[in-house]
């Protein structure tokens, strides 16, 4: 009878274990179960962003992610010129310059070919023969050699940009047009976060000779996956919901003056937006102290914000904005990240929210902007519209390191913000103009 009162007390004690366990566990489900339709939204939102699009899209992305994926010797390029054959910087910048020219002569090239003869010839011929040119490129040493033969791949390699870009209208239907470039973009990144790292472990460990091959085999393996798996299609099908944007009543970009505005405006947001890849990881480095893995850290972080969200982002937006107010508010994210730089402080995380802001900023310009060309042109002069949209950015890529470099050097970053969020605001302002009008 003694013992009685002890097992009562480890019963009630048991029970009151019991029914706390039971009690913390049950609000933990109850929340759980409450927020399990904002899960299943965001899943079903995730899910349906990739819904719609047509096989032929997921082949041309793959094709697309295998050729950015082998992206090597580029982005190595002044490294190996001043470390392996020993050119001065002065020497390996003006053969990026022949680079820089020649992307300029191939946009546009391009962009006539494809209307000329198609996209489906200027892409498979573009990324065949720039295989054969990295191949070629690897036995170049002397300055003239290397820098002829990288003004020609140059040329024949970025002609696949626009004719890349007009296939969209073929294997995509109006309705899904920017989801599809938004995917082309997503294999776009996902491949160029891949090649450079490939690209820095093959030169560290094997040589440089293994980024040529690597590039250049790449590229040929693409160009046969692309004939082999790819048929040439005429743009549209036959039911498709009609396009949001007015097409364009010229036959020429040329001659369509809204579109030669919107370029211009496009080309000043791009000298902006591109100080990312150019003066901002001189300024990570030199500001904020950051080695250079923590620096590619954070410009890989753009790359990863972009896989994840975007496709769901432009689902969520597509239908329900015109593509010009979209493009405006991109343009005001990007100015944003840059007057961020202004605070007086040293904190790193201000570094990680610019990063944030500007992917933002990506991520509501770009496809849209594209979206914008491709819908405003016709089957045939498609190509010639892209041809121009392209060369928007080709211009920012040569213009956008030494408008950077050579203000923060003379003036200091503080003047660069100012300036970048400047061409920022005159990009938004023609934006607005082309609005009331186009």
């Amino acid at each position: 009878m003694t013992a009685l009162p002890y097992f009562v007390w480890f019963d009630c004690q048991l029970d009151a274990s019991f029914r706390n366990y039971c009690r913390q566990h049950c609000v933990a489900l109850n929340t759980f179960y409450t927020r399990l339709p904002m899960l299943t939204r965001t899943v079903h939102l995730y899910r349906n962003s990739f819904h719609g699009l047509t096989r032929d899209m997921w082949l041309l992305s793959l094709v697309t992610f295998i050729n950015r994926a082998g992206t090597m010797v580029i982005p190595f390029m002044t490294v190996y010129l001043t470390q392996e054959l020993q050119f001065t910087k002065w020497q390996a910048g003006l053969v990026m310059s022949f680079f820089g020219v020649g992307s300029i002569l191939g946009t546009m090239a391009g962009g006539k070919l494809s209307d000329r003869h198609g996209y489906y010839p200027v892409m498979f011929w573009s990324l065949f023969s720039t295989g054969f040119m990295f191949l070629l490129l690897m036995f170049m040493r002397s300055f003239w050699a290397i820098s002829v033969t990288i003004f020609f791949l140059s040329i024949i390699g970025e002609a696949f940009r626009p004719a890349n870009t007009s296939s969209v209208a073929a294997y995509s239907v109006p309705e899904t047009r920017t989801r599809s470039i938004s995917l082309l973009r997503l294999a776009v990144n996902l491949g160029f976060s891949i090649g450079p790292a490939l690209g820095g472990f093959l030169a560290h460990s094997l040589g440089y000779n293994w980024l040529f091959l690597a590039d250049g085999i790449t590229c040929i393996g693409a160009a046969l996956l692309f004939r082999f798996m790819l048929k040439p299609k005429a743009a549209g099908t036959p039911g498709s919901k009609p396009v949001v944007e007015r097409p364009a009543l010229v036959a020429s970009p040329y001659r369509d003056v809204p579109y030669l505005v919107f370029a211009a405006m496009i080309t000043l947001w791009a000298v902006a937006f591109m100080q990312f890849f150019s003066v901002i990881p001189v300024y990570f480095k030199e500001h904020f102290l950051l080695n250079e893995g923590q620096i590619g850290a954070l410009l890989a972080l753009n790359g990863l914000l972009i896989a994840l969200f975007e496709m769901p982002f432009v689902y969520s937006l597509e239908g329900r904005y015109k593509h010009l107010g979209l493009i405006r508010w991109g343009i005001v994210a990007v100015a944003v990240s840059y007057l961020l730089f202004l605070a007086p402080t040293h904190w790193v995380m201000l570094a990680v929210v610019a990063v944030i802001v500007i992917t933002l900023g990506e991520m509501l310009a770009m496809p849209f902007a594209s979206s914008f060309s491709m819908n405003r042109s016709n089957d045939f002069n498609r190509g010639q519209y892209m041809a121009v949209y392209s060369l928007s950015y080709s211009v920012a890529h040569v213009a956008a390191p030494l408008v950077g470099m050579n203000v923060a050097d003379h003036f200091g970053y503080g003047a660069l913000w100012v300036l970048l969020a400047g061409l920022c605001g005159l990009s938004y302002a023609g934006m607005m103009w082309l609005a009331k009008r186009a």
